[in-house]
This record gives C-alpha cells, sequence and structure tokens, in this order.
C-alpha cells in the first residue's frame, strides 16, 4: 500500500538547487513564532532577497507582498501537523528531521547527486512518535521544484496537495478576513440561491477566492517558469505537481460551507446572518486522504500531456491526486531512499490495518511492554458550574515493532 504521507509531504517540500547553510530560514517561520507583517516597514532590510530559492516569479510576488509570507509559514505549520495525523498509522509516519530537509531524504529520492546536500537525523518521540523540530527550513513552502522536484511518487502527490491547499489558502483567507492584508478583506461571495430569502447575507466570511487565487499564483509560479522538453521526464513532473497543487486548493474552495448565527430575543433566532467559512482543516485533510488511496498512476505522452498508464480507468479529474513513481514500502531503514524503518514504531495488535503489528512490523514481529497511562476520571458536575476530576494510572500493554 502507498504512503500517504509522501504525497502529503510533498505538498510541504520542494527544491533542488544548491542552497547555503542559511536556507533553513524560510521553512523556521513555519517552526518558531512567526513575525507578524509589521515587520515588513518602509526601510527595512529587504526580505525577498533573503530567502533562498525563490524563482524570479515567486520574488516579485514576495516583493509585491510581503505581508502574505508569514501567513505562508503559518500555512506550513498546519500542513505539517495535518500530515502527521494522517499519516500516524502509516509505516512513513512523517517524522520530521532536524536539519533543512523536514522529512529527510525520504522526499529527494531519484536524484543521487543532490542527498549530500541535506543530511538527517531523526526526530521522534517517545517509541517512534512524530515531533515537530524547531529549525525547519522554509524553502520547502516555495512549491515543488525549490530543489528539482523529483519526488513524484505516490505519497509526495498528498504532500503537494495539503501544502498548496489546505495550509496557504485557508491562512491567507482568514488573514483577509480578519483584516490583516491590505489586500483583500471579507468574502464577497455572492448570496447562494437557496439561501432562504428572510435570511441576511454579509457577514464577514473567510475570503476563500482571494486565498485561492494567492496560493495558485504563488506556488505555481516556480513550475510555470519551467520549459522542459515536450514528453520528457522533467516536464511530466511539473504537470504532475501542477496537478496535485490544485486537487488541494480545490479541496479547500469546494469544502467551505455558509455558517449563520442567529438573532432575536432570548435566542428565539427570529433572524440569521450567514456567511461564507472554510471548513475544518481535519476535514479537508480527511478528503485528501481519500483522494489519495485512489490516486491515479501517469505518464507524459509526447505531446506533453499527462495520460494514465491503464487506459480502462477514468481519466483524472482537477480534483485528483496523480503521481508518476510507486512509493517505497518504508520497512526497513534505507539511507539511500531516507527511510527510517519502522523498527521501534508502536503498533496495534488487534488491528488488521496498516497500524496492525502485522503490517507495520513487516513481518519482522513486535516485542511487549507495559506503560502508565494517566487519565481523567470519576468527573463530577458541580453547581455551579464546573467539573472536578481526578487522575487516575492505569497500567497497559503496547507493542512494538522489532
Amino acid at each position: 500500500m502507498p504512503s500517504l504521507l509522501a504525497l502529503l509531504t510533498a505538498a510541504l517540500l520542494a527544491s533542488w538547487a544548491p542552497l547555503p547553510a542559511e536556507a533553513g530560514s524560510w521553512w523556521s517561520l513555519a517552526m518558531n513564532p512567526v513575525q507578524r507583517p509589521e515587520m515588513f516597514i518602509i526601510g527595512a532590510q529587504p526580505v525577498c532577497s533573503q530567502l533562498p530559492g525563490l524563482s524570479p516569479g515567486q520574488r516579485k510576488l514576495c516583493q509585491l507582498y510581503q505581508e502574505h509570507m508569514a501567513y505562508i509559514g503559518e500555512g506550513a505549520k498546519t500542513g505539517i501537523r495535518e500530515c502527521q495525523h494522517q499519516f500516524r498509522q502509516r509505516r512513513w509516519n512523517c517524522s520530521t528531521v532536524d536539519n533543512t530537509s523536514v522529512f529527510g531524504r525520504v522526499m529527494q529520492i531519484g536524484k543521487p547527486s543532490h542527498r549530500a546536500l541535506l543530511g538527517w537525523v531523526q526526530r521522534s518521540g517517545d517509541r517512534g512518535r512524530p515531533v515537530l523540530c524547531r529549525k525547519l527550513s522554509f524553502r520547502l513552502l516555495l512549491g515543488p521544484g525549490a530543489l528539482e522536484s523529483h519526488w513524484s511518487r505516490e505519497d509526495t502527490a498528498f504532500t503537494y496537495a495539503v501544502r498548496s491547499g489546505p495550509g496557504w489558502v485557508n491562512a491567507i483567507s482568514r488573514a483577509c478576513r480578519e483584516g490583516e492584508l491590505s489586500t483583500c478583506g471579507c468574502s464577497r461571495t455572492a448570496r447562494p440561491k437557496d439561501l432562504p430569502r428572510d435570511w441576511l447575507w454579509g457577514g464577514c466570511g473567510d475570503n476563500v477566492e482571494y486565498g485561492y487565487r494567492f496560493a495558485k499564483e504563488f506556488v505555481d509560479a516556480r513550475e510555470r517558469e519551467k520549459n522542459f522538453a515536450k514528453g520528457s521526464e522533467e516536464q511530466g513532473r511539473v504537470l504532475m505537481n501542477l496537478q496535485n497543487n490544485e486537487a488541494g486548493r480545490r479541496a479547500v474552495y469546494k469544502m467551505a460551507d455558509v455558517a449563520c448565527k442567529c438573532h432575536g430575543v432570548s435566542g428565539s433566532c427570529s433572524l440569521k446572518t450567514c456567511w461564507l467559512q472554510l471548513a475544518e482543516f481535519r476535514k479537508v485533510g480527511d478528503q485528501l486522504k481519500e483522494k489519495y488511496d485512489s490516486a491515479a498512476a501517469v505518464r507524459v505522452t509526447r505531446r506533453g500531456k499527462l495520460e494514465l498508464v491503464n487506459s480502462r480507468f477514468n481519466p483524472p479529474t482537477p480534483e485528483d491526486l496523480v503521481y508518476v513513481d510507486p512509493s517505497p514500502d518504508y520497512c526497513l531503514r534505507n539511507d539511500t531512499t531516507g527511510s527510517l524503518g519502522t523498527q521501534g514504531r508502536l503498533c496495534n495488535k488487534t488491528s488488521e490495518g496498516m497500524d496492525g503489528c502485522a503490517l507495520m512490523c513487516c513481518g519482522r514481529g513486535y516485542d511487549q511492554f507495559k506503560s502508565v497511562r494517566v487519565e481523567r476520571c470519576h468527573c463530577r458536575f458541580h453547581w455551579c458550574c464546573f467539573v472536578r476530576c481526578r487522575k487516575c494510572a492505569q497500567t497497559v500493554d503496547q507493542f512494538v515493532c522489532k
């Protein structure tokens, strides 16, 4: 079963040009406290010129919209966390590493000459739990190709979709609504035709349209600047990246829905005010995970178009994920691919799914140990009005892969 994580992680990562040590400053905006837009004042040291990995088009956009950059960092942080949630029961669990690659060499398969650029050191929590590192390279946000995009596997497709979709669109859309950006404001979406006539339309909604347009322009700029030979492997990766970027953005755009608030005496709800609101990030991640499970294998034709490897399937829509190469199984540690393996990972003895010990441990078996779990217990409601609980320690059996 292909790893969902590389699809998600590739959307969070992207680059191929050798970068200096300070390149980590880009991703660090995702993990450290993000400086607010007021840092970009007239006369301040140029920010965009200090961000390695930007394509010419992205650098221009950065200069025009410097106040947006902080929210790009926020979107990246959200994307990483969603990646780790969606992959928590997979062999590749989106563990981050303490260097500029964030996810290690696993995202660089296919480009041996550049593997030496970014070493990798596993950062894991207790018994293989993923941990967010503090110092990460923000350059990975720039879109597929800041280091040449050789992450063309199934799992990387999900990553591109999550990075260019939920993370960036959400952050920018909400910043518009909150008045944090000078170039946008509340959503101007037209009143839905099916909204009851006596309900008011005009609350300050998330500006999904602006977030979608900005994310598309910024992320896709790098890919559209490339000029590879028609039908080449490189062009195939560009087309794949553009497809998956769009799938991620559309997931956010189409899942935005109407939210309403009641008005009236004593909560009578005699009047409602409604507006457009983004869906919960988790719901978008869940939908992209479903898209990942049905991702289509494609190849580039001589005419420079993507086509299905298996023509019996329906062609992918703009909302579907595609990939060029299958993913490795991630069972064993492999310095070439960057796989950390599953040794030491927690598994579920009774599950028959990917989190089960049989699949997670790749047939190597597992060890059992006891751990103490502290939980809230004996909770009672007290008038008025709070709940008071005790803390109870419980010894439980847990299992880790050999």
